[in-house]
């Protein structure tokens, strides 16, 4: 099955191509009409990018993947993109902006941008893209969490034969190996080590991901990727291919340990990736399995990586750039509030909507609108934008705001549609970038 984000709603005969089967609609009454917090308490082969959602982002865990009605015929998408499947049935969610190929051009070229990785070339050999097209993009993100709490490191219990005896001598070992006698012993230690499953899991894991040709440009996209990489290298001398069966199912088992939380993450991570063919198709009835992005955050921080020389960006979970609307009458402030972009000088206010702004229904994008004239009273700024993309040129409309010197713009990126290549649409869209920095500035004199 596949579809696009904010579909609007659409039959499941048409999604499908043919007539839906009670079977596929019952796996999919198990993901649908569900928060992903729910879903992600049940299942862990479903990952999420951003990966903390309770944590990290204001609503992602609120969102639904898909909502089905009218008796389970039609089935609606919101912001979520990405790969979600139960059993046999399997759901590919493209962002709205794909239309001339499978390959979706721009959530790849937007986590490229998110994740400052230069991807210019991508595998295009396959008719159809799948969940292993993407994982690779968020394996030097997941292991920077886990590596900033240190390599992980257990007791493991190690077997000797040397005559440096530091441990228990291991009798029965010794008669086997040492009669008659040479001058070694044979014995065994509890040692506290770097080289465990766990690390093994992750060379593994980085030694997969070598052989493919994107994600090798992933591993060297940063020197403190690099640096990760190699400090995972240096503590498993004990690597060996062909004992990586015998890693992954020494790691089925959910990583759990107190201090160590972010290997958690990283675990499932490794594991899709080393198993992604057994994942894609389901190993276990009724499991959910998948990789979901959220389009409005990924959206959120594409644009920060274009405006960020002229803006501030906010983080309402980070506390990072905190404002506050009132004062009460003692002075002490209240209601935080966070803007997407406020510019440096304070006169423009921007938020950033994943939304079809373009619609010319006046009751659509009501509360975007009080919202962003709220933020441009507190601060006084003349000029408030909305940013969203768009499947065409780039949208410009600009409304006064009645007996005052305030306006609000709906300004839309254009998405490049019709690209026969990634190389092709990375290009168009770059230009398109400066354009509408150009727009922007033209709107509200931001160089004057």
């Amino acid at each position: 099955m596949r579809t696009i984000d904010n579909n609007g709603g659409k039959s499941l005969t048409e999604i499908l191509g043919g007539n839906a089967s009670p079977a596929t609609i019952k796996n999919l009454s198990a993901i649908a009409n569900k928060k992903l917090s729910d879903l992600l308490k049940v299942s862990h082969d479903l990952l999420v990018f951003p990966q903390m959602v309770d944590t990290y982002h204001d609503d992602i865990g609120k969102l639904h993947i898909c909502s089905l009605y009218d008796n389970g015929k039609k089935l609606k998408t919101y912001n979520l993109m990405g790969f979600v499947g139960i059993n046999d049935t399997q759901l590919t969610i493209s962002s709205r902006f794909t239309r001339k190929t499978n390959r979706d051009y721009f959530l790849h070229y937007m986590l490229g941008k998110v994740l400052s990785l230069n991807i210019v070339n991508l595998d295009t050999t396959k008719d159809n893209e799948g969940i292993e097209d993407f994982l690779p993009y968020l394996f030097p993100v997941y292991l920077k969490k886990a590596i900033s709490q240190g390599i992980y490191k257990e007791y493991r219990r190690n077997e000797y034969n040397n005559a440096n005896v530091r441990g228990v001598i291991d009798i029965p070992r010794n008669i086997r190996l040492n009669f008659p006698f040479t001058g070694n012993i044979a014995y065994n230690t509890r040692e506290y080590c770097y080289d465990n499953t766990m690390t093994e899991l992750i060379r593994h894991t980085i030694e997969h991901l070598r052989t493919l040709p994107m994600a090798r440009t992933v591993l060297t996209s940063s020197t403190d990727t690099r640096s990760d990489v190699q400090q995972v290298i240096d503590c498993t001398r004990s690597y060996n291919k062909n004992d990586r069966r015998k890693i992954i199912n020494a790691n089925l088992k959910p990583f759990r340990h107190p201090y160590y939380t972010d290997y958690l993450p990283l675990q499932r991570l490794c594991l899709q990736i080393l198993k992604h063919e057994k994942v894609s198709f389901g190993d276990d009835k009724d499991k959910i399995y998948g990789l979901l992005f959220d389009g409005a955050w990924l959206w959120e921080e594409y644009l920060n990586s274009i405006l960020k020389n002229d803006f501030s960006h906010p983080h309402n979970k980070t506390k990072e750039g905190k404002e506050y609307l009132f004062t009460d009458s003692t002075g002490s402030k209240k209601q935080e509030i966070y803007p997407d972009f406020i510019s440096k000088n304070k006169k423009i206010i921007a938020d950033a909507k994943y939304k079809h702004l373009e619609y010319k229904n006046e009751e659509y994008g009501r509360e975007d609108y009080f919202q962003i004239i709220t933020y441009m009273y507190r601060f006084q700024a003349k000029y408030g934008f909305l940013l969203f993309p768009h499947s065409e040129d780039i949208f410009c409309n600009t409304y006064s705001i009645i007996e005052t010197e305030g306006q609000v713009t709906k300004l839309g990126l254009a998405i490049p549609q019709h690209s026969e290549k990634y190389e092709t649409f990375f290009h168009e869209i770059i230009e398109n970038e400066k354009e509408y920095l150009s727009k922007l500035k033209k709107c509200c004199q931001m160089d004057e």
